[in-house]
């Protein structure tokens, strides 16, 4: 039996609380409290650490494809969008992990969207009307060519906890029992958003996350080793507030409104829709095309001095 927190602020680190280590004596009153308290400060260092050593990003995995209906000669095979296994740091600097291969069922999920959603989030093929939609290396694979006409969705991967292991306890609030019971663990889980996205013509990046800094273009060593230290002096450290608010995460995530700030980024899709207002999505329509690239990857340190030739 388990019970999924999907409201952002249900994990106690959603509001980068200040790193306040409880202090123990001998004969203190102790509460539940104060232990969960303990746990959410070391949670909060290491995430700290985390997002500030690798940053919000795909550590390892994660990729993302698209499974025609009828895969594998299985005639009930629905169309897909699939999650392979692996790792992510968000905004918070949670570690998040998709132990096995997930799935979003398209025409399921199609058929939900509402009418205006889907006509808003359709772009027609023309004159650089899909200009900086795709990474060059997802446009490359794509043929370098668009389908004539894309509902344009973007992947989302969030941190979720998932209360376990139900204990008989003291019941809590308003309430008189003698059969209460509370969650003794708490999983760390995750969730997968596919979110249309609308407005991409009159956004100057398209909705694609923010790379950081491009120190890579600065051809000189020593100006490229001054901009990364001028960044790492002037541009890096986000303070945590005084009232323990989440502050400007949003900002700096850039998520839509409605999506949790603290979400990664996987992959745009692009669905080849038919015309028409609502667009429709029957066979043979085209397959999705796909952008893995313009994720933020967060490669380990031994494989950066591989890279490097050390």
């Amino acid at each position: 039996m388990s019970a999924v927190r999907r409201d952002p602020q249900a994990d106690p680190l959603f509001a980068r609380p200040r790193p306040e280590r409880p202090a123990y004596a001998t004969g203190m009153l102790l509460g539940a409290r104060d232990f969960a308290d303990e746990q959410t400060y070391h949670r909060g260092q290491l995430a700290r650490a985390l997002a500030y050593l690798a940053g919000p990003g795909t550590l390892a995995g994660l990729r993302v494809s698209c499974v025609p209906a009828g895969s594998g000669g299985q005639a009930a095979q629905p169309e897909e969008i699939r999650v392979e296994p692996g790792l992510a740091v968000d905004w918070l600097g949670r570690l998040i992990e998709v132990p096995r291969a997930a799935c979003v069922r398209l025409p399921a999920w199609f058929a939900a969207l509402p009418d205006d959603t889907r006509s808003q989030a359709a772009y027609p093929q023309g004159v650089g009307t899909l200009d900086g939609f795709t990474s060059a290396r997802a446009l490359a694979e794509a043929g370098g060519t668009l389908p004539t006409r894309v509902l344009a969705a973007d992947l989302y991967l969030r941190f979720v906890a998932c209360d376990a292991a139900w204990s008989p306890a003291f019941a809590s609030g308003p309430y008189d029992a003698l059969d209460a019971i509370a969650a003794s663990r708490v999983r760390d889980a995750y969730e997968l958003l596919l979110l249309p996205r609308t407005g991409l013509q009159a956004d100057t990046t398209k909705g694609l996350p923010d790379p950081g800094p491009d120190l890579a273009g600065i051809a000189d060593p020593a100006d490229r080793r001054a901009a990364l230290q001028d960044h790492l002096l002037d541009d890096a450290y986000r303070p945590v507030s005084a009232a323990g608010s989440a502050g400007d995460l949003k900002a700096l995530s850039a998520n839509p409104d409605g999506v949790d700030p603290s979400a990664v980024w996987l992959a745009r899709v692009l669905l080849p829709v038919q015309a028409g207002d609502p667009p429709q999505r029957t066979d043979p329509v085209g397959e999705p095309v796909i952008d893995n690239y313009s994720r933020r990857f967060l490669p380990a340190a031994a494989l950066l001095a591989r890279w490097l030739g050390a």
